[in-house]
């Protein structure tokens, strides 16, 4: 893991402690990528609960509650698959949080309309989930790894966000 990497992981660790809230993962590409980046930061298990690998659509959706009509309509690599990814995972590991990834990493797969190295990521809690879509494809490695780094800093600019609004409130 990259020194930038960990930094983000403390941060975050630092603010859920604070918050005294948990968090968990449900990642279909990354497979752990996210809960291993999570973890990184001894003390974890104060706040990370665990995560749910669902490389296959069969887990998004008994596991996940992912609506298979969403995935039969849209494929499981879009925006709406990814926030139901949280949605799922909060439910299913009774977190306050969750990260999630769907995509296709490469080096094969997808169809015509969605290329290599789209990746959906999502952060979030059961009322309100932020997206952001990756595009690029660098190889399976380096996507994997952006996409890791990228739901991280998503998920700790969400969590100030929180913390500040908790903090007012």
């Amino acid at each position: 893991m990259d020194f930038e990497s960990k930094i983000i992981s403390r941060e975050i660790s630092q603010l859920l402690w604070e918050m005294e809230k948990t968090v968990g993962t449900a990642e279909s590409c990354t497979g752990g990528r996210i809960a291993e980046a999570i973890i990184a930061v001894p003390g974890a298990s104060k706040y990370f609960k665990g995560g749910i690998i669902s490389y296959i659509d069969e887990i998004k959706e008994s596991l996940l509650g992912v609506d298979p009509q969403v995935i039969a309509e849209n494929s499981a690599v879009c925006e709406e698959v990814a926030k139901q990814m949280v949605k799922g995972a909060c439910k299913a590991l009774n977190t306050d949080y969750a990260l999630a990834s769907t995509g296709y990493a490469g080096p094969t797969g997808g169809p015509k309309d969605i290329p290599i190295g789209t990746i959906w990521l999502a952060c979030g809690n059961q009322g309100h989930q932020v997206t952001m879509k990756l595009e690029e494809d660098y190889g399976r490695d380096i996507n994997l790894a952006i996409a890791t780094n990228k739901v991280m800093q998503m998920f700790l600019d969400y969590l100030k966000t929180e913390n500040k609004t908790e903090v007012e409130g």
